[in-house]
């Protein structure tokens, strides 16, 4: 099976609606990490088969929970969920955050590479980040324990925003540490992968 199968049948398999024109930008994506990842060492994973389950199905897996709007990807690494987001919905307002420079490097030229229109790259620390705007939603994936997450971006997020958390095994410790926030737990299904996932919505108490 190519890439571009595997990929492809992923992407029915999770019902999500991504163009070919998407899953070709998604893939051109993926090779440009892969060179880049020989020199920086962007991501811990090597093989782009498994580039396909764990970085561009994984973060598929919550497009269908993305609304529309201004969203933040905040400790975004080489782009991920942001860029696969940004790729596949052409019409989302998305913003990468990192502090590292090779990160934040590596996302403006998959920007430039790829023609994406609606993504902006910072490079900063977020509790530093003072944007023109707030966000209606703002989401990690490999970011912080959920209350570091919640407290680092709380000045981010507008009135009746969104945190979205995606983490692996049901996060109970971190659910129990969390006040005045209403929490929804949905589990995920990543296709390929045989291991737990979850993505936690969060919004203040009014």
């Amino acid at each position: 099976m190519t890439l571009q199968q595997k990929l492809a049948a992923g992407i029915e398999e999770l019902g999500v609606d991504v163009g070919q024109v998407e899953q070709q930008k998604l893939l051109e994506y993926l090779a440009l990490l892969s060179k880049w990842n020989k020199v920086h060492n962007l991501t811990a994973v090597r093989d782009l088969e498994e580039m396909v389950t764990l970085h561009l199905l994984d973060s598929l897996a919550v497009l269908p929970h993305v609304g529309a709007g201004h969203l933040l990807d905040v400790g975004s690494g080489a782009g991920l969920p942001g860029i696969v987001l940004a790729v596949s919905r052409p019409e989302l307002s998305v913003i990468t955050l990192d502090s590292s420079h090779k990160k934040a490097s590596f996302m403006r030229q998959a920007k430039a590479a790829l023609g994406l229109a609606n993504l902006s790259v910072v490079c900063g620390r977020v509790e530093e980040y003072q944007p023109e705007a707030k966000f209606d939603m703002i989401i990690s994936r490999a970011f912080s324990e959920m209350a570091e997450f919640l407290r680092l971006t709380q000045h981010l997020l507008v009135d009746d925003g969104v945190w979205l958390a995606m983490k692996g095994v049901y996060p109970a410790d971190e659910l129990a540490k969390l006040n005045d926030v209403t929490t929804n737990v949905v589990e995920l299904h990543v296709p390929g992968l045989d291991a737990w996932r979850h993505l936690v919505f969060l919004k203040a108490v009014k």
